[in-house]
């Protein structure tokens, strides 16, 4: 039977609320966004959203996106979220996304009041110096605290990081990763570092200071960071940033890729036919994968492909929907 469709009825409010600007940050060029959605765009945004939706509306969520939002001037986020609780019973719920240092018992008892049902926390990372040289203004300790809280008051916990930050290593990342897990979030969303014109990291990057992760090695840390927050049931919902024009034109480096899920996803499949095929005789084999996942398998460009026939195999695949998600199988 096919999954129900969700989909986010996404509201960016870029910049609004956020009391630091983080050396990587120019939300305008990575969302496309700068205009501060008022309650009548929200309600527009809602009844479009229904009609493509139609009864697969209950199985997803309005979520506000791009900022603070619990930072935002209070009345303007009353006048959001009243718009939003006017369709309540039509959606899943209501998903917002803020900093650690911005929730409290007052807010979240707000938050209540309006239906909200997910909270997403921009952790970013959980290494003390890495916040400070990135200009988070917020600690570890910020995060933890955040996360108790909404757990506490039964809200869905979402978190998100970023690799290759000024100063992070991939094992601090794996760290991050790790201490993300013991916070039992439900949701998490991994973010490689891109570096945007107009902001420090930009700055850093053309003074030579700062060098972004290459494309193939945000991939490999990133396939192992889906593995291992899968394998401690963390649902991993976003890895990599949304494609739009104006993060393709504002972008000065690092590891973009419009399908960049896709690579790390299909990186993991490679790793597994590696592992099953290590100690066969060289020669032709067949692997059965999930249909959904064939193209993963076979790598962008057939790349997975190629890496296999240069270790000696070649390769065939069949379609079994028995087969889970990634798992890969020697027929």
């Amino acid at each position: 039977m096919k999954a129900p469709k969700h989909a986010n009825v996404a509201l960016f409010i870029p910049f609004n609320g956020c009391p630091h600007r983080c050396s990587f940050c120019d939300q305008r060029s990575i969302t496309g966004k700068a205009y501060q959605p008022t309650p009548d765009d929200v309600r527009s945004a809602i009844e479009t959203a229904l009609d493509s939706l139609k009864e697969n509306s209950v199985h997803s969520e309005i979520a506000f996106f791009g900022g603070s939002f619990t930072a935002i001037d209070r009345k303007y986020m009353r006048s959001l979220l009243g718009a939003a609780a006017l369709y309540i019973d039509r959606f899943k719920g209501i998903r917002i996304s803020t900093r650690p240092d911005c929730i409290d018992e007052e807010i979240l008892s707000l938050l209540k009041t309006y239906h909200v049902t997910a909270i997403e926390l921009g952790a970013q990372s959980m290494d003390d110096t890495v916040l400070l040289k990135n200009d988070r203004g917020h600690s570890a300790a910020d995060v933890r605290r955040a996360s108790a809280l909404i757990k506490r008051h039964c809200f869905e916990l979402g978190l998100q990081m970023m690799t290759g930050l000024y100063g992070s290593t991939p094992e601090s990342d794996a760290a991050t990763a790790k201490a993300f897990i013991e916070l039992h979030p439900d949701t998490v969303r991994i973010y490689p570092t891109i570096v945007m014109k107009g902001t420090r990291l930009g700055e850093l990057y053309e003074e030579g200071t700062y060098q972004p992760q290459s494309l193939n090695s945000a991939v490999e840390l990133c396939a192992k960071l889906i593995e291992l927050f899968t394998a401690n049931g963390v649902r991993v919902i976003r890895v990599g940033l949304h494609d739009s024009e104006s993060l393709k034109e504002n972008r000065l480096a690092g590891p973009y890729h419009p399908a960049f899920r896709e690579l790390c996803e299909s990186r993991i499949m490679l790793e597994k036919a590696v592992t099953l095929l290590r100690n066969k005789e060289k020669g032709k084999y067949t692997l059965r994968v999930h249909p959904k996942c064939r193209s993963k398998m076979t790598g962008n460009q057939k790349a997975n492909l190629v890496a296999l026939r240069e270790r000696g195999y070649e390769i065939a695949m069949i379609e079994d929907e028995r087969i889970s998600d990634l798992d890969v199988e020697i027929v």
